[in-house]
Formats: C-alpha cells, sequence, structure tokens
C-alpha cells in the first residue's frame, strides 16, 4: 500500500448551462510511494489538474475512492498543500509574512511561526527578501515564496499544478534544481503536474502519463536516472528515450482526438 491510494476514481462536471454531466476522469487508479516524487504529464484537457484536485479534496468525485495515510480525502487537510501556477501571494503581506500567513491559520504560536517561516524563506534562497513585497519580486522569486508557504505547514503531501508554467525556460530550469534541492532535504511526497517532457523527466521518480475523452492513466513509467539530477543527464541516451518514449504517448492521444474530430 502506498500512502497514497487511487482507486476507480471518476470525477464528473456539470456541462455549462444544461443539466447534462461529462466525465473529466474515468476509472483511474493509482499508487504512490512515501517520499517520492510522481509527475503528471499529458495533452491539454487530459484531467491533470482534475486529478491533482481531486487529491487535494478540492473538488468531489463521482465514483472511487482516495485515501492518505489509509484516510479517506473528502475535504482540503493540512496532510496535503497545494502550489498553483498563480503565486496567488498576498499583495499587502512582505515575503516572510506571506509565508507566516498558513502558520497563522493552524494557530502556531507567534515565536514558533516567526522561526518557522522564516526558516523556510532561507530555505527557498530568499532571506536577502524577507521584507520585500510581491510586486518587488521577478516571478521566479514568488514563487518560491509560493512554495516556502506550502512548506511551512508542515504537510505529509505536496501538489503541484504546473508552478513554473509562467516562467521563462531559463527561470524553469533554475527552479526546477532548487525544487530538488528543497525535496530532497525533506523528502515530502511531491506530485507535480507539467506540460513540459524534459521537467516531468527531470524531476520525477515516476511519470504517469495521462490521455483524454475522457482523462486516464495510459502508462506510469518509472525514471531510473540517479539523484542528484544535473542538467548533463539531459543529453544522456537514457534520458533520450524517456522522452522519446512520452512523445510517442502524447503524439498517439493527439493524433486519436484529430480523428475524432474529423469524424464529428
Amino acid at each position: 500500500m502506498g500512502q497514497i491510494e487511487i482507486r476507480g476514481l471518476s470525477i464528473d462536471y456539470r456541462k455549462p448551462k444544461s443539466d447534462e454531466t461529462f466525465t473529466a476522469v474515468e476509472n483511474v487508479s493509482l499508487s504512490i510511494e512515501k517520499g517520492s516524487f510522481v509527475t503528471i504529464v499529458g495533452s491539454s484537457g487530459c484531467g491533470k489538474s482534475t486529478l491533482l484536485m481531486a487529491i487535494a479534496g478540492l473538488i468531489p468525485r463521482a465514483r472511487g475512492s482516495i485515501q492518505v495515510d489509509g484516510k479517506e480525502v473528502s475535504k482540503p487537510g493540512p496532510d496535503r498543500a497545494m502550489v498553483f501556477q498563480d503565486a496567488s501571494l498576498l499583495p499587502w503581506r512582505s515575503v516572510h509574512a506571506n509565508v507566516r500567513f498558513g502558520l497563522e491559520l493552524q494557530r502556531w504560536t507567534r515565536d514558533d511561526i516567526d522561526e518557522r517561516a522564516m526558516r523556510y524563506v532561507r530555505m527557498v534562497g530568499l532571506g536577502a527578501f524577507a521584507d520585500y513585497h510581491p510586486h518587488q519580486l521577478s516571478g521566479g522569486m514568488r514563487q518560491r515564496v509560493n512554495i516556502a508557504r506550502a512548506l511551512a505547514v508542515d504537510p505529509d503531501v505536496l501538489l503541484m499544478d504546473e508552478p513554473f508554467g509562467a516562467l521563462d525556460a531559463q527561470t524553469r530550469e533554475v527552479m526546477g534544481d532548487e525544487l530538488l534541492r528543497i525535496w530532497e532535504r525533506d523528502k515530502k511526497t511531491a506530485i507535480f503536474v507539467t506540460h513540459a517532457i524534459d521537467e516531468a523527466i527531470f524531476l520525477g521518480d515516476r511519470v504517469v502519463v495521462m490521455g483524454r475523452n475522457p482523462g486516464h492513466i495510459r502508462d506510469v513509467v518509472d525514471i531510473d536516472l540517479p539523484r542528484p539530477r544535473t542538467a548533463v543527464m539531459l543529453d544522456s541516451p537514457a534520458f533520450v528515450a524517456y522522452r522519446k518514449r512520452l512523445r510517442e504517448y502524447i503524439a498517439a492521444d493527439m493524433q486519436s482526438l484529430q480523428m475524432v474530430e474529423d469524424v464529428v
């Protein structure tokens, strides 16, 4: 049994201005081990983010079950923290105060809040910017604050929905290295949704490949690359083989979608 057990999960959405529903994710089963880093890839609309939000307890499921540490997920909880593509920082709060926010909601003591928040600000390399406000930071720095805020509340599971999607390629690469450095220190169970195949391979112990119409798991690819990961690996034969395999999956999914659209 993994730390996260998903069995026969299906998620339905109501169509706009209609009583009809459509199935966004169907019959998904997945086991995720404690301390592992799992990435999820697939073409747009395949249900990657929907699956992640269901694990977070943010959307209801139609059928099936999701368990974290043997407990059924029915709503958000302190055992899971979510990091979105939009950092969603409070603009009137400093870096340090933004990281404090979740701890304040959990009613930690003031001294513990101050110390813990500052520790995670430093962990993401922003100690010198603790008193800055979000508008004074770059996109990459804002996402570091976002990650620090999520980690500060000490979740068992870190859920990330394309957190680097809005960043330029160079910053995205730096943030990937930074995220792995942080993860290797605490070894939280991490689930990371991305459109970028190279990013999924570089970060993950396993890559979950999703297909669409409705969303389902096509394959789970074990990534047998040593850690710590380095940029040199991107040109290795093993990495290139993983990249080719994942691209073929997504290309086949897109081709099948085009065939359906042509028929319609």
